[in-house]
């Protein structure tokens, strides 16, 4: 008979050991506690990145946020959502319709193991921009010194005990600064237990053509990418559909 725990990874259906749980099932939570420390305080490693990215195609600009150091970035999330001065001096110039942001977030980790896998699938225009420091609020700035009318974020999600390495894609049409949470679209849940690259791709083709199309994102748009009949769906993701008109 077929029990609970078989069909998640989340801590249910534990067993007992007495008063507690069983040492087994102890120690493996307090392993995941430590994995998720870790993913929160390990920093993005932009050069790899950038190495990985070059060797796809792709070429990239690397960026950092006020945060100067990782402490000051979980202390300070304010910072991590303002771009350093220097910064902005090196997306001058740049202007991109649909700018992607790669960026740290709170699992750096996630960042390294699945930022290029999804990529593949949606097909980018050069060159990504790789944000230190990032928070989610950081790619409205970028947005807006790009001159983008879309920007597609991915960043590393608040680890779970069930998932260190999680990764979240935010959309937003008309990045400015000052832009809310709700005027934004989330794809969030991307890893190996999770969503699949191939799933994610097709929500955020979706949400961008979507975007671009009503000028909008956030609450007002809802996402139906899996009500899409397969003719649509092919013209949405055939090729690289962020330089076509909508």
């Amino acid at each position: 008979m077929k029990r609970l725990g078989d069909f998640t990874n989340a801590r249910v259906d534990l067993g007992r050991a007495g008063d507690s749980v069983p040492t087994a099932r102890l120690l493996e939570f307090r392993q995941a506690h430590a994995r998720a420390r870790d993913a929160v305080h390990l920093a993005m490693d932009a050069g790899s990145l950038m190495q990985e990215f070059s060797a796809l195609g792709w070429e990239s600009v690397v960026v950092a946020s006020q945060a100067r150091t990782r402490e000051e970035y979980l202390l300070r999330p304010d910072l991590g959502r303002l771009l350093a001065e220097g910064s902005r001096e090196r997306l001058a110039g740049i202007e991109l319709p649909v700018v992607f942001c790669v960026a740290d977030g709170l699992s750096a980790a996630a960042v390294h193991r699945h930022a290029a896998n999804l990529l593949k699938e949606l097909r980018p225009a050069s060159p990504i921009v790789l944000v230190e420091q990032g928070r989610v609020a950081i790619g409205d700035g970028v947005g807006e010194l790009v001159k983008a009318e879309v920007c597609v974020l991915l960043i590393g999600e608040r680890p779970g005990l069930s998932s260190p390495d999680s990764l979240g894609v935010y959309v937003t049409y008309g990045p400015r600064i000052g832009r809310s949470d709700a005027e934004r679209n989330c794809v969030s849940n991307i890893h190996d237990q999770g969503l699949s690259y191939a799933v994610a791709a097709q929500k955020i083709h979706y949400l961008v053509h979507e975007a671009r199309k009503l000028k909008l994102t956030g609450v007002e748009l809802k996402e139906r990418a899996g009500l899409l009949e397969q003719g649509r769906l092919a013209i949405i993701t055939e090729g690289t559909p962020y330089d076509a008109d909508c």
